[in-house]
């Protein structure tokens, strides 16, 4: 380890949960909840894919409940990397070597394939078991389909090899992925039948042979670095990382609005319409520089928003921080929770069912993963239990 190095880590100070964080992952988990009850329950689930027309929304309500889940998928990704750096930090106080640590993220991040394949997908089915259709992978015409899990799980693996890198390059690291997954759309054009398994598993979202991926690592680790810069900069002094969220929102924000002016590189899709749904409609799989902008723009708003008021949500915020605390168990057991409730409320595309179904799901869901997160704080800290 240089020098350089070593003077940066003496000045981490020692880790701590952080309730302005988990609150966040907590809303985005609220959020992303509301987009599966509208799968499940709404019978709709737009995609945006490189390749295909953009969704279509008949008014703005509908549009509106797909555009603010948009942010669930970045903050992910963003927060696995910062809680990497936390996890690095607070082991190598307690002298775990690099290899441990490494050999402890490649484990998890397989454990979360593991999960994509054996636990989330079979959820996915339930869908077409009560309505008599295809559900997961569109129209059933893939068997193997490779989500959030599994991008979440390949990202970590690749990031679990940047943990002594220096922010400097860390950050060239994140935008060439990020720049470079805007060129594949272009190169490729059907995203139904991508040539190479490998391009979809690693690069490019798309089908091949029975395979679907949605979250493809390359296209998502950039983001997981920046939230790694982001977790040793919390270390160094959280107050300062903080103050520095709401910049980092409104540069974002002034940036997202000029590539769509532009509407040339980094959309993806430029805007169809002279319109705000039209512009505000960004391409998601794979995230655009223009998506990724406006989301994380959206995110870092949030994050000051919830540290500027950490002693409220403390006090108040009991409903968020245990859903941001038990995160992993809370996405694995919601989409089983709104896979049964459509067979209970039924099958109904109406607005106001899908929003009481959504309520429904996460008020059946608080204590089940409140007597989770008690059960987790019991374990030791190297328990599997704890990576739930």
């Amino acid at each position: 380890m240089s020098r350089e190095q070593s003077a940066s880590d003496s000045q981490l100070v020692k880790p701590a949960r952080l309730a302005a964080l988990d609150g966040f992952r907590g809303w985005i988990m609220v959020l992303m909840a509301l987009d599966h009850a509208r799968y499940f329950i709404g019978r709709l689930h737009p995609a945006e894919f490189w390749g295909v027309p953009l969704p279509q929304y008949a008014d703005a309500v509908s549009f509106l409940t797909r555009w603010v889940t948009h942010v669930c998928a970045p903050g992910f990704f963003f927060l696995m990397g910062t809680g990497m750096a936390y996890f690095h930090a607070a082991r190598r106080r307690i002298n775990w070597s690099e290899m441990k640590i490494f050999r402890h993220f490649v484990l998890r991040g397989l454990l979360l394939v593991a999960l994509q394949i054996a636990v989330e997908n079979p959820a996915w089915m339930l869908r077409g078991i009560f309505s008599s259709e295809s559900s997961t992978a569109d129209d059933g015409t893939f068997s193997i389909y490779a989500g959030v899990l599994y991008g979440l799980g390949t990202a970590m693996i690749l990031c679990s090899a940047l943990l002594r890198v220096k922010d400097a390059y860390l950050i060239g690291v994140s935008l060439i992925t990020i720049l470079a997954t805007q060129l594949f759309p272009f190169i490729f054009s059907n995203p139904r039948n991508l040539d190479s398994c490998i391009l979809a598993l690693l690069f490019l979202p798309g089908g091949c042979g029975r395979l679907l991926v949605y979250y493809p690592p390359v296209a998502w680790v950039g983001l997981s670095i920046l939230g790694m810069i982001f977790g040793r900069e919390l270390l160094r002094d959280r107050s300062h990382a903080f103050q520095k969220t709401l910049p980092a929102s409104i540069i974002c924000l002034i940036f997202f609005v000029l590539i769509r002016i532009w509407g040339g590189f980094g959309n993806i899709h430029p805007p169809a319409a002279d319109n705000w749904m039209a512009y505000l409609n960004v391409t998601k799989y794979p995230p655009s520089v223009a998506f990724i902008l406006l989301t994380m723009g959206l995110n870092f708003l949030c994050i000051f928003a919830f540290c500027r008021s950490e002693r409220q949500l403390e006090r108040r915020g009991a409903f968020l921080l245990t859903f941001g605390r038990t995160a992993l168990f809370f996405y694995l057991v919601h989409l089983y929770v709104y896979g049964l409730l459509s067979a209970v409320v039924g099958m109904n595309s109406s607005t106001p069912v899908v929003y009481a179904s959504w309520v429904l799901g996460l008020l059946l869901l608080y204590p089940v993963c409140r007597a989770y997160e008690d059960f987790k704080a019991r374990t030791p800290p190297d328990s599997v239990w704890r990576f739930f």
